[in-house]
């Protein structure tokens, strides 16, 4: 079995944790177990979680598979916006060199 290779993030808003996970192939954000469209059914909290990506220019680039607690769901939409964006950032720098 092959392993494929990740990053790892942590994002945080008011109480709300997100660890994510940022694989370099195109994939769906998978929150827990759940598709994002299903975790954050409402358009802005997709948007929030989006925003890395789009400002960016990375859409459909990476897979995130991310675990939130605590918090309310905007302060989880936030957190997971906060580690896609660190890593993200990341990624970008390191394709740079």
């Amino acid at each position: 079995m092959v392993q494929q290779g990740y990053t790892y993030a942590v994002g945080r808003r008011k109480s709300a944790v997100a660890e994510i996970r940022l694989y370099e192939d195109s994939g769906p954000i998978v929150v827990g177990e759940r598709i994002m469209e299903e975790a954050f059914p409402y358009s802005i909290w997709q948007q929030i979680i989006n925003e890395p990506f789009t400002v960016t220019s990375t859409q459909g680039r990476y897979r995130v598979v991310a675990k939130v607690k605590g918090g309310g769901i905007n302060g989880q939409a936030g957190a997971l916006r906060h580690g896609i964006a660190r890593e993200s950032g990341r990624a970008a720098c390191r394709e740079r060199v």
